[in-house]
């Protein structure tokens, strides 16, 4: 009884923040001080679908391409790197991981403005490429890290087992190293995919305003004052973070944080 009085309280709480934007959506009048619209309508969501149906799927795939790219760049550079600081100690470790943690504890528009300069200089500035380097400033440091988290209690021993039984590289890596730190890399992809997902100041910075992502265009809907289609265009966003966290959370439930089962 008590675990599902606690499971509700935790759905409550996890939903109740977007019900305002549900009912925003659908909102034809809702005036000061009526706790629920007057009139209920649908020209936010027509809107969506309509009037600006393409420039909103232009974004959605944009950030899509922008945050699946830099989720794999971050897991192809962040595990080895994580590997390296969780299972070996060598000179200048600890300044390398206070190294990493600068990207995080900076405000990301100082680092963004501080590195438009020299993307500019190195003609990455307004391309694809360079705002997929900005995006790893941030993803990649918690990608090593949680990868560090998970080789810190990773037994390498299995792996001389496997090559002493004449395994080659490969399958040391794909079937003995891989299944034990899936869960870990599912977390970190997780991680890399929602910040990328969400960055706003560093797209439009490095961007110039050339790549158009869904944040973006939320920003602006949200400055124009019109809160209806606003709050239908952040459900719209809000939806495949909402899927990617979901997906993960039931792999992880089944499979726990150690490994598979």
């Amino acid at each position: 009884m008590r675990g599902k009085t606690l499971l509700l309280c935790v759905l409550v709480s996890v939903t109740l923040p977007f019900l305002p934007l549900l009912l925003w959506s659908v909102a034809d009048k809702w005036f000061y001080p009526a706790l629920f619209p007057q009139a209920f309508g649908t020209r936010a969501w027509s809107y969506v679908f309509t009037t600006a149906g393409s420039q909103i799927l232009d974004g959605l795939f944009t950030s899509f391409g922008l945050a699946l790219t830099t989720t794999a760049v971050s897991l192809l550079l962040g595990v080895p790197a994580g590997r390296a600081l969780g299972l070996y100690d060598f000179p200048g470790k600890k300044l390398t991981m206070l190294f990493l943690t600068l990207p995080i504890i900076v405000p990301p528009l100082s680092v963004s403005m501080g590195l438009h300069l020299w993307f500019i200089r190195l003609e990455l500035a307004e391309t694809f490429f360079g705002v997929v380097l900005i995006h790893l400033t941030f993803c990649l440091p918690y990608t090593i890290f949680v990868i560090r988290g998970v080789f810190s209690n990773y037994n390498p021993d299995f792996e001389a087992q496997a090559r002493s039984l004449g395994a080659p590289p490969l399958t040391v890596i794909f079937r003995v190293m891989f299944p034990v730190i899936l869960p870990g890399i599912i977390v970190a992809a997780l991680f890399s995919f929602l910040l990328s997902w969400s960055q706003y100041l560093s797209t439009l910075i490095i961007g110039g305003g050339k790549m158009l992502t869904l944040p973006i265009l939320l920003f602006s809907l949200i400055g124009s004052g019109d809160r209806p289609v606003a709050g239908a265009v952040s459900l719209v966003f809000i939806l495949p973070a909402f899927l990617a966290l979901l997906g993960s959370a039931h792999y992880l439930g089944r499979t726990g944080l150690k490994g598979i089962r």
